[in-house]
């Protein structure tokens, strides 16, 4: 009889695409500082940087099917679950709790429900985000709309959940020709929310972008899926299309294997989060570059980190920990940010510097947040829990 909840070495890393993680979540909290400041400058300075949302799909898709797809022989779909809740769950929590204990210091006219909300509200919303339970509009305390009032960032986890959910249940047993069917026609979520087309009628008015996800409501659930369909299901395509093209002397299988794959990628990533919006607000063009980027360029971004090798030191020392921080740094930095926009908002014409200082500080806490976190908190927690819910793989030869 097969030992089905052996822990299975992991696989070896492709460090490229951790370094790659970690220049998106680097982005990531660039973008969130500058975005309070759009209402007095007029613009976003880092003004795409919320596709690295779809660009973290992408990255779990490739990298599940990398991991998982040949050991099904080895592994239920509990004990894949169970391995998968060990690498994200913990910090589910930390991050959840540290939105809980930063919670009313947010408060201002920006957040109106922080000063009204009951103690069982509160208390019941902690236990939700804690377990990874969404919550409705019904159960909003801050008036953002949320389904973790207490850690927007939750969201994306929320849909990386139903992500594996899929993989476990349906996706991993289709014929790979099936799942390139389905990759290019869930393309069309995405023309669907960025040509202004609205098919469905979910929108109040027409959609250029692929902004949201966050909330339990029609439209917000629909932008949920379709950011997360097709960027999952392309890295779990490629996951299965490289093995077949690995030779002697391609032994990634990518055709974009390069020297110093590492930093034209990141260099890719930097420019594609950071141009400025195309056309003005609720326009094709902008619409466009963002098919332009989820649909084509974070495939090529991918099979550029899958088919490159870190050729010095320092590159693999900047990818490891930006790979380590990656996760940490996403998941627990947005509390700081519900802090910067209260305060942002009560002092505007505080003097330039202020501001400066405010917002170096929030990004130099928030990776020493992170870095905590991982250090003391996750790793040693994920291996408690690796060894209480499996059994070794010595054990189960």
């Amino acid at each position: 009889m097969i030992q089905k909840d052996i822990y299975l070495p992991s696989k070896p890393r492709y460090e490229i695409l951790d370094g790659l993680r970690g220049v998106a979540a680097l982005m990531v909290i660039l973008f969130h500082a500058f975005e309070t400041y759009i209402p007095v400058f007029g613009t976003q300075h880092i003004n795409h940087g919320y596709l690295a949302v779809d660009f973290f799909f992408l990255l779990s898709g490739f990298v599940i099917g990398y991991a998982y797809d040949d050991r099904w022989n080895r592994m239920s779909n509990w004990a894949f679950f169970k391995r998968r809740l060990v690498r994200l769950h913990p910090m589910v929590v930390a991050g959840t709790l540290i939105g809980a204990a930063l919670f009313f210091l947010g408060q201002s006219e920006g957040f109106p429900l922080i000063s009204k909300v009951e103690a069982w509200k509160f208390f019941l919303c902690l236990l939700m985000g804690l377990l990874m339970i969404p919550t409705g509009p019904g159960l909003d305390i801050r008036g953002w709309g949320e389904t973790n009032s207490l850690n927007g960032p939750n969201w994306s986890l929320t849909f990386e959940y139903i992500g594996n959910i899929l993989y476990a249940f349906v996706l991993r047993k289709l014929p790979t020709a099936f799942l390139a069917i389905l990759t290019v026609a869930s393309i069309f979520m995405t023309l669907d929310m960025t040509m202004g087309w609205d098919v469905f009628g979910l929108f109040s008015a027409a959609k250029y972008d692929v902004i949201g996800g966050w909330s339990l409501t029609p439209d917000q659930i629909y932008i949920g899926f379709g950011r997360l369909l097709y960027p999952f299901l392309c890295g779990l395509l490629i996951s299965r299309i490289l093995p077949g093209r690995m030779t002697e002397k391609n032994p990634s299988g990518s055709p974009l294997g390069m020297h110093g794959g590492f930093w034209w990628a990141s260099l890719i990533l930097v420019i594609l989060f950071a141009m400025p919006q195309i056309g003005g607000r609720s326009c094709v063009a902008d619409g466009l570059f963002q098919v332009l980027a989820i649909v084509v360029m974070f495939p090529i971004v991918v099979l550029i980190g899958a088919g490159s090798k870190t050729t010095d030191k320092k590159s693999t020392k900047w990818c490891e920990f930006l790979g380590k921080i990656s996760y940490p740094l996403y998941i627990t930095h947005f509390p700081l940010m519900y802090m910067q926009m209260a305060w942002v908002e009560g002092n505007i014409n505080a003097p330039a510097w202020q501001h400066i200082v405010l917002n170096v500080g929030i990004i130099c806490v928030a990776f020493g947040i992170a870095w905590a976190c991982l250090k003391l908190y996750d790793e040693p927690v994920r291996k408690w829990l690796k060894g209480k819910l499996f059994a070794s793989s010595k054990s189960g030869k």
